[in-house]
Parts: C-alpha cells; sequence; structure tokens
C-alpha cells in the first residue's frame, strides 16, 4: 500500500530522515512512536506531499507519489492540532470540505457519535480543544479513505470521546484500512495497534508486529515492551533480529552504525554473518567485502572467507 524507500530528508546541516526503509500494508494499525525530534512528523509530511524528500522515493499502491497528487484523496488525515478558520461554523467547515472534495462516499458516523450535528452553528473559535479533536477526526474519516494518518488523535479528548474514536479506529482496521498512528500515550495503543515503527535520529530502529514484540521482550504492555527494545545498542538489536530470523531488520540495525562507525569490526563481523545467511552472489560479495576490511581476522574470519570462495 505504502512503499518508503531509502527516503532522506536535510534541513541545512540537520539529517531529519536518513535512509527510511518502510513498508506499510492494508489491515494494518501501525504505531509510529519515538522521542521528540526522531523523524516522525517529517516522515508524516513527506508521505503527504507536504514536505520533498531530499531523496528516495515513496510508492502509494506501487505508483511514485511525486509523480501524482491524486493517491492524496485515498488518505485521511487527523492533524495534532487542527487550524480551521475561526469565524466559520463546525456546519461549513464540514459542508466545505464536502464540495471541495465532490465524493459520491460519505462516512459520518463520528460527527454523530460525537453529536456534532447538534452544534453546527458553533463558531470555531468558540470550541474548546477536545472540539476541534472532534471536528479534525469527523474530517479525517468523512470520505471513507484507504488510509488514515492520525498524529495524537486522542489528545486532548474526553475519556468516552477517546473510546469512540479508538472503537472506530479499530472498526476500521477489520474493514482492511491501513492506519499510521503517532502517539506519546502509549497506553491509548496496547488495544489497536498489529505492528510498531521506533525512529530515532532520523532512522528506523525496528518495524515490528506487535505479537512479536511482547514474546521477544516477554512484556505484555507496549509501553515496557518498547523500553526493552529501545535501549539495545545497534548490534543487540541486531543479534535480537537474527534469532527470530528477521534477517534485513538485522542490516537495518547495523548499516546507519556502520555508515557512522566504518572501522567497527564487531559489527562488520555481525554484518557479514547476516550477509552469509541471504541467497546471492551480490551478499556473498557484501560479505566477503566486510570481512577483508578487518584489521585483526580471527581463524573463524578466515574460515567464513574461505566458505564464501
Amino acid at each position: 500500500m505504502i512503499k518508503v524507500q531509502q527516503l532522506s530528508k536535510q534541513f541545512g546541516t540537520i539529517h531529519a530522515l536518513n535512509q527510511v526503509q518502510l513498508t506499510c500494508e492494508k489491515g494494518s494499525c501501525i504505531a509510529l512512536i519515538g522521542p521528540n525530534g526522531c523523524g516522525k512528523t517529517t516522515l508524516i509530511k513527506c508521505i503527504l506531499g507536504m514536505v520533498i524528500p531530499t531523496k528516495g522515493n515513496i510508492l502509494f499502491s506501487g505508483l511514485d507519489i511525486s509523480k501524482t497528487f491524486k493517491y492524496r484523496e485515498n488518505i485521511g488525515y487527523m492533524p495534532q492540532i487542527g487550524r480551521y478558520p475561526d469565524h466559520m461554523t463546525i456546519g461549513q467547515i464540514i459542508e466545505m470540505m464536502k464540495e471541495i472534495r465532490q465524493s459520491d462516499t460519505i462516512e459520518e458516523e463520528l460527527m454523530y457519535l460525537f453529536k456534532l450535528n447538534q452544534l453546527f452553528d458553533k463558531k470555531m473559535r468558540t470550541l474548546s480543544g477536545g472540539t476541534t479533536q472532534k471536528v479534525s477526526a469527523t474530517l479525517a474519516f468523512l470520505f471513507n479513505p484507504d488510509v488514515l494518518i492520525l498524529d495524537e488523535p486522542t489528545a486532548g479528548l474526553d475519556p468516552l470521546s477517546a473510546e469512540i474514536l479508538k472503537e472506530k479506529i479499530i472498526k476500521e482496521k477489520q474493514n482492511g484500512k491501513l492506519i499510521l498512528i503517532t502517539s506519546h500515550m502509549l497506553s491509548e495503543l496496547d488495544d489497536l495497534i498489529t505492528q510498531i515503527v521506533y525512529m530515532q535520529d532520523g532512522t528506523i530502529k525496528f518495524h515490528k508486529d506487535i505479537n512479536v514484540l511482547r514474546k521477544e521482550t516477554g512484556e505484555e504492555k507496549i509501553s515496557k515492551a518498547i523500553s526493552y527494545m529501545s535501549s539495545y545498542s545497534p548490534l543487540q538489536l541486531a543479534e535480537a533480529f537474527i534469532r527470530t530470523g528477521e534477517l534485513a531488520d538485522a542490516l537495518d540495525a547495523l548499516n546507519p552504525h556502520l555508515e557512522a562507525n566504518p572501522t567497527d569490526e564487531a559489527a562488520l563481523r555481525l554484518r557479514a554473518a547476516v550477509l552469509m545467511r541471504l541467497p546471492g552472489e551480490d551478499y556473498a560479495r557484501a560479505a566477503l567485502a566486510d570481512l577483508n576490511q578487518l584489521t585483526e581476522p580471527t581463524a573463524e574470519d578466515f574460515v567464513q572467507r574461505s566458505i564464501i570462495w
């Protein structure tokens, strides 16, 4: 559905994204999390076409988004802070969006669940933060999009409204939608998500199925599982991936580390071991190149070289 390929974005000397690789499929509810400044917002804005990447590309249903804008009709976006014309009413905002989109499919369930239809005459400048969030959520779901991108969706909502929104998200996931959620309220995610993408310093540190993450860490709570994984060094993280057979993820953990530390012999050995387990001559040659960089090869290193030859 959405495929991010070697995506990088640089703002002056700041690398907001660094060779990000990510695949998101229909029927998934994916939490995009990480510390402030890790690149989550930049990645979302790149997917929405609001930020042009420095390198790499993004495919939406197989199409390069840099060559089309129509794909955006299939995305519902809920910003963390919605900004609307102060003088317009809730009803006018919703009707304006319907006129702009001219969509044959209208999904107003959230509007009625939030009872916004009873507040149509309220001007946007008079609304509380929570009610503005309800308007943003209603607009995100309004045109029954294939993809929903929700930025801190429950922030500012009262407990009842948050539960209504969570039940709607679960329902849309069951209907085969792709849902991307960013949130710092990890406790809100336990019943919602199927996968976690953890970002740090503009790279994806890990992308895991939630059940695999719980199994690997022995933690049921997402917050504890993430804390456990995020404390790993790149080498420890790669070793964890290797134990579960996730070789591509192991490479994703090692490659940025080796770009920054090209002479780290432990990392070179580990990457060579991963590459040797992958099929194809190109991987074998890459493994040999890593082993040839070792300044103090061991007997085991010579054995590995001979195996490749």
